[in-house]
């Protein structure tokens, strides 16, 4: 997959010539909420001639002030990496994906200079999909009320968008979706999102540990405060072969032979070989098998590990791949 800030820019002057049908948002997750709203944008954009656009925030703006003011507990944890996000965004009919840096310069935008400078003369929004509550510019002084004003002046459209709700009449949010990983809470995860939560990586070298124990391992590395607790689960894997495969995966640190706490996601697929250093791959995540625990020794950590294959193949046996 290309780079996510290529596609950006690629699409920067298509959108551009045409003009913008473009909703904001962080979109952490893409969940179900996200993907209705998005429908209307590009049934919209459609029926208007424009451009299906989104345009989203690196890093989020909550993780940005947290962090600002050194208060990392009130960062939000990461649902998607980057590339997930615009994959899912793309994959809901999304033509031009506008990746903000949220920096101490965006923030420090008044509402007009954020409308005229980037909604009008960078996007060339025509029509403007945004929630009733939408806030936006320094001290979060632009509304709606702004944008309707400024949208008559520059000749563009502004509707709102409602809650979406779940079939319980639960609004879909991604709080709600990170609270569901949070407690590994996987069948939930999937009504959210409409299909298992997945993550995307490049496999790369780790210490091999697996290989001296029978359980060889595929190593991804994973976004900063991700959401998913950290545990065992029964996975699918895609992208190394031309069909799925079966796998079992640990996600965490790696306490009973590491220290130094970065967090890890390793696969290893149920009896098979793989070659895979540097292959792109995703990995579904259907079902928790347990929390991550540090073990007396590696005799019984390998016999933990025996166990959850075993577990793993019997989900299969049932589920199917």
């Amino acid at each position: 997959m290309k780079n996510p800030l290529q596609i950006s820019r690629q699409a920067f002057a298509s959108a551009a010539q045409t003009g913008s049908a473009l909703t904001i948002g962080n979109f952490d997750g893409v969940h179900l909420g996200h993907q209705q709203l998005l429908s209307h944008v590009v049934q919209t954009a459609a029926s208007k001639a424009l451009v299906p656009s989104v345009m989203t925030f690196v890093p989020h703006p909550r993780e940005y002030f947290a962090l600002r003011e050194q208060r990392p507990e009130l960062a939000p944890t990461r649902v998607s990496t980057l590339r997930d996000k615009v994959r899912a965004l793309s994959c809901c009919g999304i033509r031009h994906i506008h990746i903000r840096r949220f920096d101490q310069a965006f923030a420090q935008q008044t509402p007009e200079q954020f409308i005229e400078d980037i909604l009008v003369r960078q996007l060339a929004v025509k029509w403007l999909y945004v929630g009733e509550d939408f806030r936006f510019g320094s001290k979060r002084r632009g509304d709606i009320a702004l944008l309707r004003e400024a949208g008559a002046r520059f000749g563009f459209e502004v509707e709102t968008l409602r809650d979406v709700l779940d079939p319980n009449g639960i609004r879909y949010s991604s709080s709600e979706l990170r609270h569901a990983l949070a407690y590994a809470d996987i069948e939930r995860t999937g009504q959210f999102l409409g299909h298992p939560y997945q993550i995307s990586g490049h496999v790369v070298h780790g210490r091999k540990l697996g290989r001296t124990i029978g359980f060889p391992t595929l190593n991804i590395r994973v976004m900063p405060r991700c959401a998913l607790r950290s545990g065992i689960y029964v996975v699918r894997v895609e992208g190394l072969e031309a069909g799925p495969q079966a796998g079992i995966a640990s996600l965490g640190v790696r306490p009973t032979v590491e220290e130094d706490g970065q967090v890890l996601l390793e696969v290893h697929i149920l009896d098979k070989n793989v070659s895979a250093y540097g292959k792109l791959i995703t990995i579904s995540f259907l079902h928790a098998v347990r929390d991550e625990e540090k073990f007396p020794d590696l005799q019984t950590l390998t016999d933990a590990i025996r166990h959850d294959a075993d577990v793993a193949r019997n989900y299969f046996a049932v589920h199917g791949l």
